[in-house]
């Protein structure tokens, strides 16, 4: 199959899955195939898929990771703090590494908003539909939301990285607490933890609970790097942990607490 011809049977097979969707028409360019595909998927809830559609899929998200870019976790320069700690500003979603974080919220399975801009929803988009069925599975085992603070792993499907690190950060809507501090803190160690125990050496974390979670971007900076520093202090089997931001002022602070 040609690349149009997969956006065709993956959109034609999303909306016989669900009716609903039935009067869309698939657009001609690729960029709108491709938004039509992730809307399509991103509003897909967590039922079985057969494996010719994972198969198709598959090879689609394979060639749009391999034209945005791979960018190798080996290859980035370490901070003067600590030779294993690393800042990188760019989209996780191109980071080769054994692992990256998600910021996801309580009930574990992405956004559902159409191409919302969440680090969760592009995560999920460039995953695949197997990300949101492996997570429900976890959240139906456990029988609750997922606890804020702490966190799971699954595979990366379709990402560069081997594995996805899923943690829920603290929702502010009003003054910050110590609590919240905490449970900040909660989801840098559970990550980290996390790792060591998959015997995982390198970890890319985003801004946790920055975005739409509101925490101020410098406190939960001094307190993603304070609680790596603690956990590395303790910890060799963790090799490299990447900050990764996104915007500019995210940058500029993490670039000054990352001086010796």
């Amino acid at each position: 199959m040609s690349k149009e011809e997969q956006a065709r049977y993956l959109i034609q097979s999303l909306i016989k899955d669900m009716p609903e969707y039935g009067g869309v028409e698939i657009p001609e360019g690729e960029a709108e195939q491709w938004r039509l595909i992730r809307s399509l998927m991103n509003v897909r809830p967590p039922r079985p898929v057969s494996q010719s559609f994972l198969e198709v899929q598959n090879a689609y998200l394979s060639q749009m990771v391999k034209q945005r870019g791979i960018i190798d976790c080996h290859g980035l320069i370490p901070s003067d703090l600590d030779e294993r700690i690393f800042l990188w500003q760019g989209d996780i979603t191109r980071l080769k590494a054994d692992a990256v974080v998600n910021a996801a919220n309580s009930a574990l399975l992405g956004c559902f908003i159409p191409c919302h801009s969440c680090i969760d929803n592009m995560i999920h988009s460039l995953a695949g539909v197997q990300l949101r069925l492996e997570c429900n599975e976890i959240m139906c085992e456990q029988g609750h939301e997922e606890p804020t603070g702490s966190a799971k792993i699954t595979p990366g499907y379709n990402l560069p990285c081997r594995y996805i690190l899923h943690t829920v950060g603290p929702v502010i809507s009003g003054p910050l607490r110590r609590k919240d501090c905490e449970l900040l803190s909660g989801c840098y160690r559970s990550c980290l933890e996390l790792a060591a125990e998959n015997h995982l050496e390198s970890i890319a974390f985003c801004c946790i609970s920055t975005g739409v979670f509101h925490f101020p971007q410098e406190i939960a900076a001094e307190i993603a790097v304070k609680t790596v520093c603690r956990f590395l202090e303790g910890n060799s089997s963790v090799k490299q942990v990447i900050f990764n931001v996104f915007t500019d002022k995210d940058k500029e602070i993490y670039k000054e607490l990352l001086k010796k």
